[in-house]
């Protein structure tokens, strides 16, 4: 479980294929303090600590990850937001997040807006009844509030604003139109979801 508030940006070193994708995360974290089998969140994802040195841990990858999450994320060389597992007591300044990508969208547009840049992803029908105007979203693993919402077509058009230290901590500096981004959906919507799929009407 997760909050969406990134503590470190890791940059992908290595990149094994042994079966499953083995990637190796050179990070800022003091791994002393990280076990085997810890869950970390790599831009938005859950992943499990399987190996660690000094200034880096690795994860291994699945075929079924790699298809469900943005196209070109699992390569040498890419940026990813960080964040470790949430503990008892922590303070819980973003939303619940489970570090499981229900989607990915596209970056469509991005202009400055007074101090911050606005940006509109675009997410496809099977996300689209989940985003509501001041909920919240997860994009490469970092919690925002939405905006703005537009139906549109072939789904859903939402707009975020990027304060300048959001895009200093994380990965959203480089931000780029067309960019794929991981999306996970509000758990609370998600439920609300199901509980109206299984409302009878009388």
């Amino acid at each position: 479980m997760f909050t969406g508030i990134v503590t470190d940006i890791g940059t992908i070193e290595t990149v094994e294929q042994t079966g499953d994708q083995h990637v190796r995360i050179a990070c800022g974290y003091d791994t002393t303090e990280i076990d085997l089998g810890a869950s970390i969140s790599c831009s938005g994802v859950c992943l499990t600590v399987v190996d660690k040195g000094p200034d880096w841990f690795a994860v291994d990858v699945s075929g079924e990850t790699v298809s469900r999450t943005a196209p070109g994320m699992w390569r040498g060389g890419q940026r990813l937001n960080l964040e470790r597992a949430l503990k008892l007591g922590d303070e819980l300044g973003g939303h619940i997040v489970t570090g499981h990508v229900d989607g990915v969208g596209r970056v469509v547009e991005l202009h400055e807006e007074g101090g911050s840049v606005r940006v509109t992803i675009a997410a496809g029908p099977e996300i689209a009844p989940y985003i509501a105007a001041k909920g919240s979203i997860t994009v490469d693993g970092v919690s925002l509030t939405v905006n703005s919402v537009e139906d549109v077509a072939d789904g859903v058009r939402f707009g975020l604003n990027i304060i300048p230290h959001t895009a200093a901590v994380t990965t959203f500096a480089s931000f780029a139109v067309d960019q794929a981004v991981n999306l996970e959906i509000d758990v609370l919507a998600r439920y609300l979801k199901r509980m109206q799929q299984l409302s009878i009407t009388p």
